[in-house]
């Protein structure tokens, strides 16, 4: 069994499941029983900002956010919801406010215009679309402001995202934590998010082009046992 298939097996895992066999998109059982799936997933996750046009199947989309709802939360409030976008009329929306958005800023802020104007938007919209906005699927994380304990949504929401993004990595898709880069008015107009819902973040959610080598600080440099 390969890195990636041995990362994909430990989905059942983080989403609540029995360990079973997992099977992929082309059919191919990813059945695994390591005790160290876990710690392997949790180790390779990455922060993805290029994508291949592969497909994800709802079942995994549904196990993804599965996860994502099994998180930690205050008096167990589960103030979540998630907005989950494969629609690409939806994205192409997306992309054309946030171009909107930027030529707005760049008139503005920069003084551009005419054809370094032009220039400009078009080596943009060149980026996002090989970028974060090359994915086939996307979820928007969003705590509900009427919940049981709102003064406690800006914690309960980013522990949902980090087990959204953990089980998307052990189910071979990548994911990347993304908050200004498209701005919570654009998403909340765009796919119509209604008032009382607060925008933790927005990720897609798809198959690498490749994924990140990035290393990490040692464990020793975060850690202080008993007092500073």
């Amino acid at each position: 069994m390969n890195r990636r298939n041995s990362l994909k097996a430990g989905a059942s895992i983080l989403a609540g499941l029995t360990v079973a066999p997992v099977v992929s998109a082309t059919g191919k059982s990813l059945a695994s029983t390591s005790d160290d799936s876990f710690w392997e997933v949790v180790k390779n996750r990455r922060s993805v900002r290029a994508y291949k046009s592969d497909p994800v199947p709802d079942a995994d989309l549904k196990k993804i956010v599965n996860a994502a709802r099994m998180a930690p939360t205050a008096g167990n409030q589960q103030p979540w919801k998630f907005l989950v976008i494969t629609d690409k009329k939806k994205i192409e929306a997306l992309k054309t406010a946030k171009l909107k958005e930027t030529e707005a800023y760049l008139k503005d802020a920069k003084k551009l215009k005419g054809e370094e104007l032009k220039k400009q938007l078009n080596e943009y919209e060149d980026q996002l679309s090989k970028g974060y906005l090359s994915a086939p699927a996307y979820i928007v994380v969003l705590t509900d402001n009427n919940s049981t304990y709102p003064q406690y949504n800006h914690w309960d929401g980013p522990l949902a995202a980090a087990n959204l993004m953990l089980a998307a990595r052990a189910l071979g898709y990548g994911t990347v934590h993304i908050t200004d880069s498209f701005s919570e008015e654009i998403t909340r107009k765009v796919f119509n998010i209604p008032d009382h819902f607060t925008r933790v973040c927005f990720t897609p959610v798809g198959v690498p082009v490749e994924w990140p080598e990035k290393e990490k600080r040692v464990l020793d440099e975060f850690v202080v046992n008993n007092s500073f």
